[in-house]
């Protein structure tokens, strides 16, 4: 069975210092779902996509990663866009230009898995229907999980954010979040005590520190991962590539209860994760890797 991710899929038309615009493939969930497939996870995108060529790329994008994609109704008119700014260290800051309010999504009752996050998750009208497929998937028991995803750019009310996490989170089973979103949602909270609060009621919650690596904790394991050791050109996707990793993990082992994982078992979903991130800083663009790539 396939894991079904909802949300947006854009083009980030990336912007770096002294070059010409790039356009490359993107969103959260739409980067989620090609890093999941590329790790060979049978994966199906809900999603809403242009009839134009930004829309035509995205298409050919999911194709060739084997993304099966579901195209989300209405039709936009346009493309959903991100204008991605990097500074010199590679980060990325962005102006969004996008659509979502699609009439339905699929039937949880079909799937493996969901997974939601980010922009499809708080934006309206969009957002309620994303609340309503997540709290049906874990009535049926079907595994959920969450990466927020905050993007201020686009929902500046950090209270929005806080709302939306209320409402997601307790039906999530696998909660990732990096540090930037962990102090929008809960300033001034150190991330590895946060990771073990939420954890004793999300299952396994990972937060992600960029540089200085990941924390990720269940009821009783905890463990800190350093970053994977690679050359950074940009980190666009990185976060959605360590998220699709944990689920990738999840998936071959027939997604664990968290009260399954010791501090090994942990370590190593982690590990795995922050390679797969590792990789993605080492290309331009959200460009995840395939399972061959984290195969020694």
């Amino acid at each position: 069975m396939t894991v079904l991710v909802v949300g947006e899929a854009l083009v980030d038309v990336v912007q770096r210092p002294g070059r010409d615009p790039e356009p490359h493939a993107g969103g959260s969930p739409f980067n989620v779902a090609v890093g999941l497939a590329r790790l060979d996870v049978p994966t199906t995108l809900a999603a809403q996509i242009g009839p134009d060529r930004y829309g035509d790329g995205l298409r050919w994008h999911l194709a060739d990663s084997g993304v099966t994609l579901d195209e989300l109704q209405p039709v936009p008119e346009r493309t959903s866009t991100a204008q991605a700014t990097l500074a010199d260290d590679g980060s990325a800051s962005y102006v969004f230009d996008l659509t979502w309010d699609p009439d339905a999504l699929p039937d949880p009752s079909e799937v493996r898995a969901v997974h939601v996050g980010s922009l499809g998750t708080s934006l309206e009208p969009g957002a309620s229907l994303v609340a309503e497929l997540v709290h049906g998937a874990d009535a049926l028991g079907v595994p959920v999980s969450y990466d927020p995803n905050v993007r201020l750019a686009v929902e500046p009310d950090p209270e929005v954010w806080r709302r939306v996490f209320a409402t997601i989170a307790p039906h999530a089973s696998v909660i990732k979040m990096s540090d930037e979103d962990a102090e929008t949602l809960f300033p001034g909270e150190d991330p590895a005590d946060l990771a073990r609060r939420l954890a004793a009621d999300h299952g396994i919650v990972a937060i992600t520190r960029g540089g200085e690596g990941a924390v990720i904790a269940t009821a009783g394991a905890f463990a800190t991962v350093p970053p994977a050791d690679v050359r950074v050109v940009d980190t666009i996707g990185a976060g959605d590539s360590f998220m699709a990793a944990m689920l990738a993990w999840c998936s071959t082992y027939d997604w664990p209860g968290a009260s399954e994982l010791d501090d090994v078992e942990l370590t190593d979903l982690a590990m795995y994760a922050a390679s797969a991130a590792g990789i993605t800083c080492s290309r331009p663009g959200a460009d995840p890797p395939h399972t061959s790539d984290l195969t020694p």
